[in-house]
């Protein structure tokens, strides 16, 4: 008898904090490793700066871009670039006209 209730209040509080520290553990390793943990944070951090590069190099080329269709509204035409888009457009060059076009 007295041995049996020595082993119950060794046995009960032993299986208590294991349990309770596989619990623990686990939502600690979730937290940390999961879908939303700290790990998975930093990864979206340099994802965010990357597409952050990718936004301000698109809007630069879109500002370009309509700057170069402000020159050809009809308002205010540029004869330079006039002539340069009916050159790539129609593929022609005078005789004289060494032309060389560079990879935007």
């Amino acid at each position: 008898m007295v041995k049996r209730r020595r082993l119950h209040a060794f046995l009960f509080p032993l299986v208590l904090y294991s349990v309770s520290g596989a619990v623990s553990s686990y939502f600690v390793w979730h937290a940390v490793h999961g879908n939303r943990g700290l790990l998975a944070k930093e990864e979206y951090s340099q994802q965010v700066a990357v597409l952050q590069g990718e936004y301000n190099r698109l809007k630069s080329d879109r500002q370009a871009l309509e700057r170069r269709i402000a020159m050809l509204r009809a308002e205010s035409v540029e004869r330079d670039i006039l002539e340069e888009e009916a050159r790539v457009q129609l593929g022609r060059v005078h005789r004289n006209d060494v032309v060389i076009f560079l990879p935007q």
